[in-house]
């Protein structure tokens, strides 16, 4: 009797299709069970993007913070440098240019690109059906190949042949020698950048308008209010989230600007010209001292970081959400 009693149980919890629990187990277990089992899948299926996280990004990350404390040209064996990687960096005039270089070229590039966007979007709002052919046309320059913009510009910014100065000249106004002259290196790059950066913003933008609630502008209209104060007080507000995103992306893309300089000047580029990122190739791969480099990288992630802290910080005094 107990012997068939038994494997009565045993075949109850076979038929139930869950060897572990019991059909009289109650509810909650089993959609824990269900939970677990819906768990596990999932991170089955991040697996491969995880494991390229930790490949690419985590582990090159930490293998950079190890090497910033140790004198190593790539081949030999790695020497102790304790902090003098640091404070060579820090010290050193050259890179003290380049970041103030890449400092100015951070402010004329992000709020240049931000205000372009945000006024290029406003004018899609009015442009009907012919919306996706003027969004292609804007994106374009995203998705093309920074090589390829940079060869573009380089023939722009030619001073013999250059369209751009001879335009200049036809208005009257200096054609400066965008790539000589140190004063305007830096906002030659930043005119590129927000020449291939714009359909993106754009793109955003555009978005962030569609999301505006239109009862609050129509009750704009009916408070009579005109397009600047329904701008100013209205949209700019609602799309504040937006314009968080947007500064803090464009930032840590200005902060590591390298590819126009190599393009334009290849391994030769003058000390006006001369950005945080090429430095960090330029030491790493030039002079084969990858402690130092890695010391500055590890300092502007430092930098990054702070500033994108610092931006989301003061986000609770200017950013506003809506339900």
């Amino acid at each position: 009797m107990a012997i068939s009693s038994a494997g009565s149980r045993a075949g109850a919890r076979l038929r139930s299709g869950d060897q572990d629990v019991a059909p009289n187990a109650s509810p909650d277990r089993r959609s824990r069970r269900r939970r677990g089992g819906d768990t596990a899948a999932g991170y089955l299926f991040l697996a491969p993007q995880l494991v390229g996280l930790l490949v690419f990004m985590v582990g090159p990350l930490l293998f950079a913070l190890v090497l910033a404390f140790y004198h190593w040209d790539g081949f030999g064996t790695r020497s102790s440098a304790g902090l003098s990687n640091f404070t060579e960096v820090l010290s050193s005039p050259r890179i003290q240019r380049s970041a103030v270089n890449t400092l100015w070229f951070t402010v004329l590039q992000v709020p240049g690109l931000m205000l372009t966007g945000l006024f290029f979007a406003l004018l899609m709002q009015r442009a009907g059906k012919l919306t996706p052919v003027y969004r292609l046309a804007f994106f374009a320059p995203v998705i093309t190949s920074s090589v390829a913009v940079a060869a573009i510009w380089l023939w722009l910014f030619n001073p013999d042949i250059s369209p751009v100065n001879n335009t200049l000249r036809e208005l009257g106004l200096p054609a400066p020698n965008w790539l000589q002259d140190a004063r305007f290196v830096i906002p030659a790059f930043a005119i590129v950048g927000i020449w291939q950066g714009l359909g993106y913003q754009l793109i955003m933008f555009m978005a962030g308008l569609q999301s505006i609630d239109r009862s609050f502008l129509e009750a704009a209209v009916l408070d009579g209010c005109s397009e600047w104060q329904k701008l100013r007080h209205v949209t700019i507000p609602l799309l504040s989230p937006t314009i968080l995103f947007l500064s803090i992306t464009s930032i840590i893309g200005s902060f590591q600007v390298f590819d126009y300089i190599y393009i334009f000047f290849d391994d030769r580029a003058p000390d006006s010209a001369r950005t945080i990122v090429y430095e960090v190739v330029r030491i790493a791969f030039g002079e084969f001292d990858f402690g130092k480099a890695s010391a500055l990288a590890f300092l502007l992630f430092l930098a990054l970081l702070l500033v994108t802290g610092c931006q989301l910080a003061a986000q609770k005094r200017w950013v506003h959400y809506t339900e």
